[in-house]
């Protein structure tokens, strides 16, 4: 009767923590927003909600609740690592591999090496430092190393698509932010070890390197088994909500396994066996995305379950900060900001010579990777976990730093890319030549309905009159007038650079056009509205897109009747939906079979048109550069993939 009078008490005890922790990050996720609108990142308003809801001010959260909800940090790291390793596809890094090799071996070596030795001999200027032993200093010195080479995919994610940058430079930096945040779990593992047999006096010999060689090849072992079962869950047929918490259970679960393994290797052996959950999460996660046919279904439900997550994490995270700590190391942190600035110089540098990279490359190499979030966030909160005498310190000067990096990275990160002329803002783009340009010839009530369709979709239309049929009331687009259409005059039009051209005068005037056209301007397509059916074959010799009205609305009529899903589909009626054609640019894209595209669920591939030809595609079509691919799916989705198509 007792025990159970006990459990009820902790039950009720948790349900009150849970629902005190959901306000807080109902209430951080608001007050986060306020934060983006002045251009701060999300991270910093978690967690200076945390810090305020926290013991130091507020006190909604307490110390003790933090301890009771240590599981949801659990959870949360594995999804920053199943995350991190989704973003590793080997296939997208082919065509910059060189410069992905060395500029990484450049970051995590050259950054790790000096800013450990730096700090090791600065220790007297950090507080929690200065009456360690020498041991004990040379143990943080590389913990701090390692967290100084972590890097925040998501964040470069999110810069890149707001500039819609692509290019040599990027997909390198894009490559290197990836591989290094799988790299540093890695070196994590190592250096944590080593920090631990420094700190307790345990001797590093050749028998410690032989166990941690088996603790590194059990964790590869046990993320390959864990990647292994995400691929047998997505591949039975259960509902988006059950995948979500078989990843979200999967990831605790290793946590657990960690734990457990640690604790029955402590009672029969001298050396507990230590795993690394981070390295497993993220080696179960790049075993799913580059190893199987649900990359795709697993990349969406991360995010599904990620800002969730992290919102919970990073409020915990600030909750757990004294508030007078972190001022007491905010100098400090400044300077261990610039002291990472100067490594990561250097290491940008060495890359750039190693590779061989264009010379304008040397001296902004660096400012792509100053951001960082969850990764190093995580490695801190692990570090003050298994040092609770000063790991509460080291995590908060981790903390400051990481917040300094969010604000100085994505500015410098843009920067560089407007520096080597890889971004291409959503105002010019059009999948060539980021015009988005229609040229309409003939006034008319159908071609103005055209013109204004083409403005909701982000086209740039220009009618063409050839007549005294003028309108002064139009401001989306503009109308000109033309008499006499020659070779000079369509190219005084800008012809040759538009994506389309669109005829619509009588079948003479339009096939007088069509021919100038074909013969001396070569537009990409041109489309005619035919007025007789016996004018088809002279128009299609020219190459000519032909919308026959007499016919269309019957054809039209017919699809609704016999499929009208497809139809409403393909005429982009349903909200948010619509089609495109894409011109496969991308140089990474060439050779890769449809299968092994990472395209949004939403996006259906209709047709693939490869030298004026419709080819039959299946998941092992290899697409080639030129291909002209049909899509339909959902705008924002769509935006995504012609982005990742463009050069």
């Amino acid at each position: 009767m007792s025990l159970l009078l006990v459990l009820n008490i902790d039950i009720g005890s948790f349900v009150i923590v849970g629902i005190g922790l959901l306000i807080v990050v109902l209430a951080a996720e608001r007050i986060a927003r306020v934060f983006q609108k002045v251009k701060l990142p999300l991270i910093t308003g978690f967690i200076i909600t945390g810090i305020i809801a926290g013991s130091s001010v507020l006190n909604f959260i307490t110390e003790e609740s933090i301890n009771k909800l240590e599981f949801l940090i659990d959870i949360a790291l594995s999804i920053i690592a199943f995350s991190a390793g989704a973003e590793l596809y080997l296939n997208e890094l082919r065509s910059r591999i060189n410069s992905i090799k060395w500029m990484t071996i450049g970051q995590l070596i050259i950054t790790f090496a000096l800013s450990s030795v730096a700090i090791y001999f600065f220790a007297n200027y950090i507080p929690f430092m200065r009456e360690m032993s020498v041991n004990s200093k040379i143990a943080v010195a590389i913990l701090f190393g390692t967290i100084f080479v972590a890097r925040s995919p998501s964040s470069a994610i999110a810069v890149i698509n707001e500039m819609r940058a692509n290019g040599p430079f990027t997909k390198t930096v894009m490559g290197v932010t990836v591989l290094k945040d799988v790299l540093v779990i890695i070196l994590f593992a190592i250096s944590f070890s080593i920090a631990k047999a420094f700190i307790v006096g345990e001797e590093i010999g050749i028998l410690f390197i032989i166990i941690l060689l088996f603790e590194l090849i059990l964790s590869f072992g046990i993320g390959i088994i864990a990647g292994n079962l995400f691929k047998f869950f997505f591949s039975l047929t259960l509902s988006s909500k059950i995948k979500s918490a078989l990843i979200i259970l999967t990831g605790y679960s290793i946590y657990l396994f960690a734990s457990f393994l640690a604790y029955i290797s402590s009672q029969f052996f001298i050396h507990e066996i230590i795993v690394e959950p981070l390295l497993i999460c993220i080696l179960a996660s790049f075993v799913i995305t580059n190893y199987s046919k649900h990359r795709i279904e697993f990349s969406e439900q991360l995010k599904k379950v990620a800002p969730v997550i992290y919102i919970i994490f990073f409020t915990l995270t600030g909750a757990s900060l004294s508030f007078h700590v972190l001022m007491s190391v905010f100098g400090i942190a400044v300077a261990l900001f610039f002291l990472r600035l100067i490594t990561m110089f250097f290491g940008g540098v060495f890359g750039v010579l190693a590779a061989q990279d264009p010379k304008e490359y040397t001296f902004i190499a660096w400012m792509p990777f100053i951001t960082q979030a969850g990764v190093a966030l995580g490695l801190a909160t692990i570090v003050a976990n298994e040092f609770p005498v000063w790991g509460h310190s080291f995590e908060t000067i981790v903390i400051a730093i990481i917040v300094i990096n969010q604000l100085v990275g994505p500015p410098l990160f843009k920067w560089s890319l407007n520096l080597v002329k890889e971004s291409h803002l959503r105002a010019q783009a059009n999948l060539r030549q980021n015009k988005q340009d229609a040229l309409i010839i003939g006034v008319e009530s159908q071609s103005i309905a055209l013109a204004n369709q083409l403005v909701k979709h982000n086209w740039k239309p220009r009618l063409v009159s050839v007549d005294d049929f003028m309108i002064d009331d139009i401001k989306d687009f503009e109308v000109l007038r033309m008499k006499e259409f020659t070779p000079e005059n369509l190219k005084k039009l800008d012809c040759e650079n538009v994506e389309v051209v669109v005829l619509m005068l009588s079948d003479s005037k339009n096939y007088e056009i069509a021919e100038i056209i074909y013969e001396h301007v070569g537009t990409k397509e041109v489309i005619v509205r035919l007025n007789k059916r016996e004018n088809f074959n002279k128009f299609h010799k020219l190459g000519a897109l032909i919308i026959e009205p007499t016919t269309a609305i019957v054809s039209l009529l017919d699809h609704f009747v016999r499929s009208p899903n497809a139809a409403t589909l393909l005429l982009g009626m349903d909200e948010g939906q619509d089609s495109v054609d894409v011109e496969i640019l991308n140089n990474d894209i060439h050779g890769m079979r449809l299968r092994e595209l990472r395209i949004p669920s939403d996006i259906i591939v209709l047709s693939i048109k490869r030298k004026g030809q419709i080819i039959i595609s299946h998941g092992y079509t290899r697409l080639r550069l030129g291909d002209i691919i049909t899509l339909v799916g959902a705008e924002k989705s769509l935006e995504e993939v012609m982005f990742k198509f463009e050069t």
